[in-house]
């Protein structure tokens, strides 16, 4: 077995194993963006995740594991860094206009590379802190980049009447809830069981109150 198909059985066992169904064609472009991550990672430091097999499981599989909560045409994902949760969402539910909003000039030249090697359609880059984003969107993912108060805080304006916000934890971030700004409320909190992963995982669904 080449060591692309062992990743592409890798792949495929954890989205079954998430009892997801991908369109046609998606998991070899899951693994297309893994090995320009991998090849661009070496020159800029995007992921501190070197080992091909757990690219698989910590980016692809953590980032599909959020996909039945997600919503609506549009979505933005904010602190993407890489592209994650963004890009393997894009490749998996295509469909809707992606936002992918990073600081960092070097990740959001990575981004736009994929997005054109890629042909990720309705999918944009942009170099900008969070706070300075405008639109809104129906549903915005968040990987752990900042506390819950503060997520809200600086990105609480993009989210749109009805929609969601997907904030991706490690554990379960029960401090963090007392925090969560006025306007705002949680909706429900999900262990996530992300396959071959050995680590809490935890994604804390909010929406804005009134809703």
């Amino acid at each position: 077995m080449t060591a692309r198909a062992a990743l592409q059985a890798r792949l495929e066992q954890g989205v079954a194993a998430l009892g997801l169904t991908l369109p046609v064609g998606a998991a070899e472009r899951l693994l297309d963006y893994q090995a320009l991550l991998e090849r661009w990672n070496a020159a800029y430091n995007l992921t501190a995740i070197r080992d091909p097999a757990e690219m698989v499981t910590r980016h692809l599989l953590d980032s599909l594991a959020i996909l039945p909560y997600v919503q609506g045409e549009t979505l933005a994902d904010l602190g993407t860094g890489p592209g994650l949760p963004g890009i393997p969402l894009a490749i998996a539910a295509p469909g809707r206009q992606i936002l992918l909003v990073d600081s960092n000039g070097k990740k959001v030249r990575f981004l736009r590379e994929a997005i054109r090697a890629l042909q990720l359609d309705g999918v944009r880059a942009v170099q900008s802190r969070v706070e300075d984003v405008e639109g809104t969107f129906d549903c915005i993912t968040a990987r752990a980049f900042a506390s819950l108060a503060d997520m809200l805080g600086w990105g609480g304006h993009l989210l749109a009447p009805g929609g969601v916000w997907l904030a991706m934890k490690g554990k379960a971030p029960d401090e963090e809830l007392p925090g969560v700004p006025s306007g705002f409320a949680v909706r429900g909190i999900h262990a996530l069981a992300v396959p071959g992963l050995d680590a809490e995982r935890s994604l804390v669904v909010l929406g804005r109150t009134g809703d």
